[in-house]
């Protein structure tokens, strides 16, 4: 994930109209964040934008933190956010590119490419991007090869059992009697094999 609150921090009085109080909060949550206080810091931006829903850092930096919450699907919805409402370019090219971080790991792949060409879009020197981009088209081309195979798999099993005679309704009464003969045999066999008790004479005297 890619993140430059450091770089909007620098530019924040002039880019937007905070209150004081909404600038500490800000401040706090990029503090709490590069210390790895994700709980606090996703408070501390929601704080901001409780006053100021369409405040494209706060939306941001909630996202980047969602994200380390392995909160994926709520980080693509702040990530969301920001490329609706901030009107800087770098910023909306890094929110396509970590949109699209947060779709791969939900594994929507197709959606995925698409922001990670957004973001190659706005900056095409973005060297991260590209390379996400290649691993997710090989991805995708190796989920689509699987999911060919396996129904060419499931097909070829589903001829395979159409090939396979059926038995008519006289072929299994023949084979239920020779099995019935079969078991007739055996008893008789194992009748003569039968040793008498010996409270019974072998012979007659």
């Amino acid at each position: 994930m890619k993140a430059i609150f450091f770089i909007f921090l620098m530019n924040i009085t002039v880019q937007f109209a905070f209150a004081q109080k909404d600038n500490r909060d800000l401040e706090q949550g990029n503090k709490l964040y590069k210390e790895q206080q994700f709980d606090k810091a996703a408070e501390a931006y929601e704080k901001v934008l409780v006053k100021a829903p369409k405040n494209s850092v706060a939306n941001y930096n909630l996202g980047n933190t969602l994200y380390r919450k392995n909160n994926a699907a709520e980080a693509e919805k702040m990530f969301d956010a920001t490329i609706e409402n901030s009107d800087d370019k770098k910023i909306v090219s890094d929110a396509w590119y970590n949109k699209g971080v947060t779709l791969t790991q939900q594994k929507k792949l197709e959606e995925s490419i698409e922001a990670y060409k957004q973001a190659l879009r706005l900056n095409p020197a973005d060297t991260l991007a590209r390379e996400n981009l290649v691993r997710a088209l090989r991805e995708l081309k190796k989920k689509q090869q699987q999911e060919q195979d396996e129904k060419k798999k499931k097909k070829e099993e589903q001829e395979k059992k159409k090939e396979q005679p059926k038995m008519t309704k006289q072929q299994v009464q023949q084979l239920l009697q020779a099995l019935q003969e079969q078991e007739k045999k055996l008893q008789q066999k194992m009748q003569k094999m039968k040793i008498p008790s010996p409270s019974q004479p072998e012979k007659d005297w």
